[in-house]
């Protein structure tokens, strides 16, 4: 009778939940005891949330990659049909897509994702982002079609909503100046 009961208490324990600090609670297996949890990975965040130092730190980094790697190996040609700019970085949107393309790249080829992993890259990342980036109406669409005439122009984007404007022009409360300048991943000081 004791011997079933402790196989029932031992059964009940296996199949708990773990505890949330355990590195194996998010595949509902318990841990090992006396082991401290794995530290969980940095949270990607946006590079355009980044702000001053942070910020420039990583459109560096960025930028290693996107003129090193990327252009490099999947620059292809420039034409009118893919265009390129020699100042993307200043393209707040190219910006934000090639940040997307390198982070989902240092993702798939980490080996635990597998063989197939940089294959998926290709397939589901790339493909589309260098489309996207470097289409004839996009926007890179104004700056350099041909690589004996560098050029660089960013295109205007939309006004604000008729929503944003009235408000804008309204005086705002408490007497402060609710403003809003600069440039992209950078916070106004």
């Amino acid at each position: 009778m004791d011997l079933s009961a402790q196989h029932e208490r031992q059964i009940d324990d296996l199949s708990a939940a773990p505890p949330p600090d355990s590195s194996f609670a998010a595949y509902g297996l318990p841990g090992f005891a006396g082991l401290p949890p794995a530290p969980a990975p940095p949270e990607p965040r946006p590079i355009l949330e980044l702000e001053d130092e942070e910020y420039e730190d990583e459109l560096d980094a960025l930028s290693d990659w996107v003129d090193d790697f990327l252009m490099r190996v999947y620059g292809a040609e420039v034409t009118t049909a893919a265009p390129w700019c020699e100042q993307w970085q200043e393209h707040a949107d190219v910006v934000a897509w090639l940040h997307a393309l390198w982070l989902a790249y240092q993702q798939h080829k980490d080996a635990e994702v597998g063989l197939s992993g940089l294959f998926v890259w290709h397939r589901d990342f790339l493909t589309h982002a260098m489309a996207t980036v470097r289409a004839p109406g996009g926007p890179l669409s104004a700056c350099m079609t041909d690589l004996d005439r560098p050029a660089h122009r960013i295109l205007p984007g939309p006004r604000p909503s008729n929503r944003t404007t009235n408000t804008a022009t309204e005086e705002p409360a408490d007497g402060e100046d609710h403003e809003e300048t600069g440039e992209p991943g950078q916070a106004d000081g």
